[in-house]
């Protein structure tokens, strides 16, 4: 049997009033009767009424509502961003809809689907954005933040961490434990965030320790585990013998297939992926990784999107938040 949908006429008509005084009374307005907005409020709990937040804000013409696409809902570095941002969320009284990609070709009509829903402000994570997908998001009006993700041209406010400094300190890190031959493993290079920041800080470091850069040891990969095997076999191939790699689920994808091979981790070959999700810990051997402040990156975007949405002063719309590095037993 098909649930029934309460709606703000239903509570109208058993409480006996005008659908306005249940809307002045669902926002708060103080020119209510106190009988009158108790009795409402009694209707409200029986009925188990929940007002669309879309329709009580048309008044206002603020929906009160946040848009959150998320790539990968399964993914663990999207999930703690979104734990944050739904934290804050809450804290503000702003209601999440969220969107998940199924692929790179339906981003346009997710985002079309949630200005229409009027929202009142966008988070984006993913690891990329295209330029006309940006266009979309500038030309909507909505106020948008990045989470996790760069805008190389700085047009849209994000907060990330120094993704070209940590690449580059832990690529340093394997140079100095012996290693003239480190593979960097990412996800698509045309993306300024894997392309431009994190294999800027790989060539930072190939340069200062007079390591020629080979693009041999540069591989694109999708971030799931069957990617990891297969690029694993690419990566031994080359005769590297450690490994910067950009996600948790394609660096453990790597792992095993290393040790089914015979390699050991970290004696043949050393490893450092980059999020530091549980899953890190929860490999054998655990995973050493660039550590980011995933929960925080989620809140902040939050934060910042809210002062957007209220037209306050923003000093900086690039937000770069501290990372640390936490070396494990994949490397030396």
């Amino acid at each position: 049997m098909e649930k029934q949908v309460i709606t703000i006429y239903d509570v109208a008509n058993e409480a006996k009033v005008s659908m306005a005084t249940v809307s002045r009374v669902v926002n708060g307005n103080p020119n209510v009767k106190e009988a009158t907005r108790k009795k409402v409020m009694e209707v409200i709990d029986k009925l188990n009424y929940r007002p669309n937040a879309v329709a009580r804000g048309l008044a206002s013409k603020k929906s009160t509502t946040i848009g959150l696409i998320i790539p990968d809902m399964t993914n663990l570095y999207f999930a703690s961003l979104a734990k944050g941002i739904n934290d804050v969320a809450t804290m503000y009284k702003y209601h999440i809809i969220s969107s998940t990609l199924d692929s790179k070709d339906d981003e346009e009509q997710v985002i079309d689907n949630l200005l229409s829903k009027q929202v009142d402000g966008l988070i984006y994570m993913g690891h990329s954005i295209d330029k006309k997908l940006k266009r979309l998001l500038i030309n909507s009006k909505t106020p948008v933040v990045f989470a996790g993700v760069i805008d190389d041209s700085y047009e849209i406010a994000s907060v990330n961490i120094d993704y070209t400094d940590s690449i580059r300190e832990v690529t340093d890190g394997l140079i100095r434990n012996g290693h003239k031959e480190v593979a960097f493993v990412g996800g698509d290079l045309q993306t300024p965030v894997d392309g431009i920041f994190k294999l800027g800080g790989y060539k930072e470091a190939l340069e200062a320790a007079n390591i020629n850069y080979s693009s041999n040891l540069v591989f694109e990969s999708e971030y799931t585990l069957t990617a990891g095997a297969a690029v694993w076999d690419a990566v031994s191939s080359t005769g590297a013998t450690a490994a910067v790699v950009n996600d948790d689920v394609l660096a453990i994808g790597m792992l095993n297939a290393a040790q089914d091979s015979g390699v050991k981790i970290p004696e043949d070959f050393e490893l450092i992926t980059s999020n530091d999700t549980i899953l890190c810990q929860v490999t054998r051997p655990k995973m050493s990784s660039i550590s980011q402040p995933l929960y925080d990156i989620g809140a902040v975007s939050m934060r910042l999107l809210t002062k957007l949405m209220n037209q306050e002063v923003i000093e900086e719309n690039q937000v770069t938040l501290p990372y640390s590095i936490v070396r494990r037993q994949t490397t030396k």
